[in-house]
């Protein structure tokens, strides 16, 4: 019974469903901002269930490939993969058969479209950007963008289309990323450079150019929150809150850039993980 319930934990940490929870809440958001159905049960459960199991499924596709790497890093070292608890055998059909029942349910109980985006960023992350993460560490870019393709799958999930207004919250969610994995990055950069990945910190281990392209991420990020108020998707409401909680957002980039220091990185990371979900909630509530 116990080695049943270790196997069962070890699917779930294959999955990284607390991880996940950002990505769910993006795609509900998205979904909202698109007018969905939220009193259709039925359709938003698919499209939270469906998106939630091909964000875990390339969360296991990502293990299985890192498994090696994982094994060298202290924060990771115990993943079913790097403990080699796993076959990676096993680990492959989890992923395969999670993802596939992800995008099943997008197109079956969605609509095709959004199985569509939720396949794209599926491929983006697991064969574009995981493999080149030991490569360049211009990989941090390219995994922004499947980690923007969340409310992009909630907007075709309610209005079956990818306008403009579509690609406004993909870029905001792609700009905000970059200060959050920039921050990971340099308080986990001795753990990178163990296992051999290029990161920022690591090739540029003064910081500089690490604290100098947070900052410019999230003063990019500026103009595209207060974009849903210009594009008539949110009011003046959503607008001054967006405003107030950015500039927020862009002294702790500031802050970091001078200090360079862990404590200062690490007030830019749970500022991120506060900043987005708040910007979600005011846009919902200031949506026209």
């Amino acid at each position: 019974m116990a080695d049943g319930r270790s196997r069962a934990a070890d699917y779930v940490t294959l999955a990284k469903p607390r991880l996940n929870m950002l990505v769910v809440a993006s795609t509900l958001a998205g979904f909202a901002m698109g007018r969905g159905e939220m009193s259709n049960t039925g359709l938003v459960l698919a499209m939270l269930a469906g998106t939630a199991c091909v964000a875990g499924g390339a969360s296991a596709f990502n293990q299985v490939y890192e498994r090696d790497t994982d094994a060298l890093m202290r924060r990771t070292r115990l993943r079913p993969m790097a403990d080699n608890r796993m076959a990676a055998r096993d680990a492959l059909i989890f992923a395969a058969v999670l993802s596939g029942a992800g995008l099943l349910a997008l197109a079956l109980f969605v609509n095709p479209l959004s199985s569509a985006v939720a396949l794209a960023t599926l491929i983006f992350y697991a064969a574009i950007y995981t493999p080149l993460k030991p490569r360049s560490s211009f990989a941090t870019v390219i995994g922004a963008v499947p980690g923007a393709l969340p409310p992009v799958i909630g907007w075709a999930a309610a209005t079956n289309t990818l306008s403009r207004e579509a690609w406004i919250l993909f870029g905001i969610l792609f700009l905000w990323q970059l200060p959050h994995f920039l921050a990971i990055a340099w308080m986990y950069r001795d753990d990178y450079a163990r296992a051999g990945f290029p990161m920022l910190p690591v090739i540029e281990p003064d910081g500089r150019s690490t604290a100098r392209q947070s900052v410019a991420y999230a003063t990019a990020l500026l103009p595209l929150a207060l974009a849903p108020t210009l594009a008539g998707m949110a009011t003046p409401f959503y607008f001054g809150g967006a405003l107030v909680l950015t500039l927020l957002f862009v002294a702790l980039t500031l802050r970091f850039a001078q200090t360079r220091a862990v404590a200062d990185a690490r007030r830019v990371f749970f500022g991120s993980i506060l900043y987005l979900p708040l910007l979600w909630i005011l846009m919902i509530a200031g949506r026209t």
